[in-house]
């Protein structure tokens, strides 16, 4: 197959998806200068190229090349790709790059065609996209959209329909279980095999293959422990023990892989002191709850652990958009508040998610380690999300006072908004 075949196959199938139903994203592209590079990236399957196919429809004509094709992803091969997009498009000088990392040197490839006079639109898999390299080229003259599975808002727009609140709370339970990738969602695919195939393939394709893993059993056991342990404390020399990874200096290689891959992501224990920040253990999220249930080992479903992870990767998506910096509390006597919002250099918002709240003892031990949090954060913005109480009170605890909100969490994941993207 020569170059001009696969992009005009490529060109076949993009026509083929102007025509498909489209659920319309929260997040949001930025308009305005047609100079500035703008970057989609996030996990396979995840939506990009529907998104930034459905934004280009309402600009005009654009050029389009996917690059997660073996017949294009030879640096060699780029005067033959532009010679045949200017073929197959012709006079438009707007292109989207889908997959861009697959091609060695992406970076420069941007930047020239970006001093061409072509307006650009970039996907990626790999948050390689945000690499040092990238912003030593493009510093100033890029954007980024990140686009993660379907949250539980864009879930409830594939339903088309208003729900009684003891609704909502059972399509949140679906939801938890099954995740947002949107191809489930929409089709009648078997759910568990294609996640099952889905993450696989980004762990050999994406991680193994790209970076040449020497060990990829140790790569593979790391990733299937996360699965099963996800909103879990970890230490890197605890998992090089329980991996049989060959050393700590591997294990963070390897969990650095699964990061940039958008499989996991990680928060750090809030302190501050930068040292006790850095030598404390972290707590790791997966970027979609369908591979949790699908690759992850339990013998029971965690359904607390299922919430939080929810709450984080929600959280975790304005992180990347630039609106908080994300933590964890824990101080020496082991209470634990799950999430820390940190704004403008401020403590905003102090995060417990529980979905049991009947019992005394779980719910004193929840809004305990939230007064405390807030006293030593200096944060009167304290927040328990639950399954379904909603009401502010104020709660006391040796001498420590303070208002605490219960909100539904499906209330809270329905109402989250992310903001359009910034520059970098």
């Amino acid at each position: 197959m020569t170059v001009k075949d696969a992009l005009l196959h490529q060109k076949q199938e993009l026509d083929l998806r102007k025509k498909e139903h489209y659920i319309e994203r929260t997040s949001e592209m930025r308009d305005g200068n047609n100079r500035l590079i703008r970057i989609v990236i996030g996990p396979r399957r995840a939506g990009k190229s529907f998104f930034m196919t459905r934004y280009l429809m309402s600009q005009g004509p654009f050029g389009y090349v996917n690059f997660d094709d073996e017949e294009l992803n030879d640096p060699k091969k780029i005067p033959d790709i532009l010679t045949a997009v200017a073929d197959l498009y012709p006079g438009s000088k707007t292109l989207l790059l889908d997959e861009i990392q697959n091609i060695p040197g992406f970076e420069l490839l941007a930047n020239r065609l970006a001093r061409q006079g072509y307006t650009l639109y970039i996907t990626g898999s790999n948050a390689h996209l945000l690499s040092k390299e990238l912003a030593t080229h493009l510093t100033g003259r890029h954007t980024v959209t990140t686009i993660f599975p379907f949250s539980f808002a864009e879930y409830l727009r594939t339903k088309e329909g208003e729900y009684t609140e003891s609704e909502y709370r059972a399509l949140l339970t679906e939801y938890s279980a099954s995740g947002g990738f949107p191809e489930l969602l929409l089709t009648t695919i078997d759910r568990k095999e294609y996640l099952i195939r889905l993450f696989d393939a980004v762990v050999y394709k994406d991680i193994i293959q790209r970076y040449k893993v020497r060990s990829p059993q140790g790569l593979g056991d790391l990733a299937q422990y996360l699965c099963s342990n996800v909103a879990g404390e970890y230490s890197v020399h605890r998992l090089s023990q329980l991996t049989g990874c060959r050393s700590d200096r591997t294990v963070r290689k390897y969990l650095a892989y699964l990061e940039e891959a958008f499989l996991f992501f990680s928060i750090p224990r809030f302190s501050y002191k930068v040292k006790e920040q850095v030598l404390a253990n972290k707590k790791c999220y997966c970027i979609d709850n369908g591979f949790v249930t699908a690759k992850g080992f339990r013998f029971s479903r965690n359904e607390g652990s299922l919430m939080e992870n929810l709450v984080a990767i929600a959280l975790h998506q304005l992180e990347l958009a630039n609106s908080l910096n994300l933590y964890y509390w824990k101080n020496a006597n082991q209470q634990e508040v799950d999430f820390v919002i940190q704004q403008s250099g401020k403590i905003s918002a102090l995060i417990q998610v529980c979905t049991d709240l009947t019992d005394d003892k779980t719910r004193r031990r929840e809004v305990n380690a939230l007064l405390i949090a807030g006293r030593d954060c200096a944060c009167e913005n304290r927040i328990i999300l639950t399954v379904d109480e909603e009401h502010k009170k104020t709660e006391e605890w040796f001498g420590i006072r303070g208002n605490i909100q219960y909100i539904p969490l499906w209330k809270w994941l329905k109402e989250l908004k992310i903001p359009v993207a910034g520059s970098l």
